[in-house]
């Protein structure tokens, strides 16, 4: 096992390898030791002879707690999973590294603040001797978001403040960005053949199935303007590639960012006006962001800190936000139906990111639904505006008939969290899902009756049928009645006062009882992925 382990630290790198043994996660090594310092676990060894080997480790189902205590103390983590089932396994179970987790590729509701964006970014720095174009591209993981701009070197320091990067990718041949411009951000040094021009625009025409960039709107000519934002995009996609191991689909394209119809804003204005942060201590509380965002979702604070972060400069664009504003100001009845209706919606972005990469739960899929299910009140609420932009919005609102269906058809009204606890499927989608149901259901009755007959053909009133999770289940006989047991019945365990047996026909029926739920929940695996 230790050189299976070996082999997933080596696949890890620098990442705290998270090595998943049945219900825990162990650390190992120098690892065990900085989780036992960061994480404040009690920190164990494996063997105890002259070498002993440090070790650490913490429940699976504490996951979520712990990645949060890594991230935020700047180490990342490789999770290290059992990758097939323990009871079909022939040998030692297969684990594989399945994602490292680092600060600006979270993914998961647990880890990240729902009004605010997790960017991801990169900046490739003039490659070419005197020459003086910056490119910086920048994704948002849990949303698909992903952007990228070409801009002069010294504007640097103010796209940095806009974005607000969780973390930063630069060349390893690249000079050390002062420590000001990158304050809160974990920056990560990345090989310089990962911001190559000709492998960055390769990676991303295959990544979105194009011939060309073109329909982005980018030229992918090694000496055009956009030459060092697609080099900064492609790093980002070669580190997510490597991080992530898993689809990376719900990222369907590289948007533009056009500076020009953006005002710029220096760092020092930006704190000074303390537009999404406080001077004090960084926090959104306080912050002119804190005082206006009245939104009722996720998605819409987000927007609003984007918004604000990078005010428009184009009139006619300016003017179409405040006709839409103005119109809802007017009618007060409207804008209250449309808050309701928006508070009923989950945050859609980051959930269809968790389907997208394949982690999605059951209760995201269902949270999917329930989504889908408000979206026809607010096409109708939009419905006869008169500024453009509302107009617009209703036109591109798609109620997405052909996924609401089928989601609801499929999935119960409460959903698990986890696809392994099963009853997520509801009553009526799988034929053969609810036989197997009801072989389960039926038990008790069985048992009952069982029950009944088994006292019936003894002479002993009160025998019962028991269950644990030693031996299954059980006949349990007082002592008083000992001398009526029948020959087949099958001494298992004393008990204070009483005899517990087993028969022949209870361990069959047992075994049918379940092999059905074992079975069920197997289909229902099947049926979700």
């Amino acid at each position: 096992m230790m050189q299976q382990y070996q082999e997933a630290k080596a696949a890890a790198g620098d990442a705290l390898l998270l090595f998943r043994m049945g219900d825990f996660y162990e650390l190992f090594f120098e690892d065990a030791k900085t989780a036992a310092h960061v994480l404040g676990l009690a920190l164990t060894s494996r063997d105890k002879g002259d070498n002993p080997v440090p070790m650490a480790g913490f429940p699976h189902h504490q996951l979520d707690a712990y990645l949060a205590k890594i991230i935020a103390a700047g180490h990342r983590a490789a999770i290290c999973e059992q990758v097939e089932d323990p009871k079909k396994a022939k040998g030692l179970v297969r684990r594989e590294v399945t994602r490292i987790v680092t600060p600006g590729t979270l993914t998961d509701d647990s880890l990240l603040d729902p009004a605010a964006s997790n960017f991801l970014a990169a900046v490739a720095l003039p490659s070419a001797k005197g020459a003086s174009r910056c490119g910086m591209a920048w994704v948002d993981v849990s949303t698909g978001r992903f952007h990228a701009t070409t801009f002069a070197s010294e504007q640097l320091p103010d796209h940095l403040a806009r974005i607000r990067p969780a973390e930063l990718l630069v060349s390893d041949d690249a000079t050390k960005l002062p420590d000001d411009w990158t304050a809160g951000t974990a920056v990560t040094r990345r090989p310089a053949w990962a911001f190559g021009h000709t492998a960055a625009v390769e990676a991303l025409a295959k990544h979105f199935g194009t011939r060309s960039l073109d329909g982005f709107g980018f030229d992918a000519s090694p000496g055009a303007d956009d030459a060092a934002a697609l080099r900064a995009a492609g790093a980002i996609l070669e580190y997510l590639a490597e991080t992530q191991r898993a689809s990376l689909a719900h990222i369907d394209r590289l948007v533009p960012f056009a500076a020009h119809t953006r005002l710029a804003i220096d760092p020092a204005t930006r704190r000074s006006l303390e537009l999404v942060a406080t001077i004090r201590d960084g926090s959104r509380r306080g912050s002119l962001l804190g005082v206006i965002d009245r939104t009722v979702t996720g998605l819409g604070a987000r927007l609003l800190a984007d918004w604000l972060a990078a005010p428009l400069v184009d009139v006619a664009a300016i003017n179409g936000r405040l006709d839409a504003v103005e119109e809802l100001v007017a009618d007060a009845a409207l804008t209250s139906q449309l808050r309701e209706s928006l508070r009923q919606i989950y945050d859609i972005e980051r959930l269809l990111a968790r389907v997208a990469t394949g982690r999605a739960s059951p209760r995201d899929l269902s949270f999917v639904g329930r989504t889908l299910a408000v979206l026809p009140k607010v096409k109708a609420k939009l419905t006869g505006r008169t500024s453009a932009l509302l107009r617009e919005l209703e036109q591109r609102l798609d109620l997405c008939g052909d996924i609401r269906g089928p989601l609801e058809k499929a999935l119960v009204d409460d959903c698990p969290l986890v696809t392994r606890d099963g009853g997520f499927i509801r009553a009526g989608f799988s034929s053969q899902l609810d036989e197997l149901r009801e072989l389960m259901a039926g038990g008790k009755q069985w048992m009952a009756e069982y029950q009944a007959a088994e006292s019936a053909r003894t002479g002993i009133p009160n025998i019962k049928v028991g269950f644990n999770s030693v031996f299954g289940y059980y006949l349990e006989v007082t002592n008083p009645h000992r001398d009526k047991v029948p020959a087949d019945y099958i001494r298992k365990q004393t008990v204070k006062n009483a005899e517990r047996y087993i028969t022949p026909e209870l361990k069959e029926y047992e075994e049918k009882i379940v092999s059905a739920d074992e079975r069920a929940k197997e289909l229902e695996v099947r049926l979700f992925g």
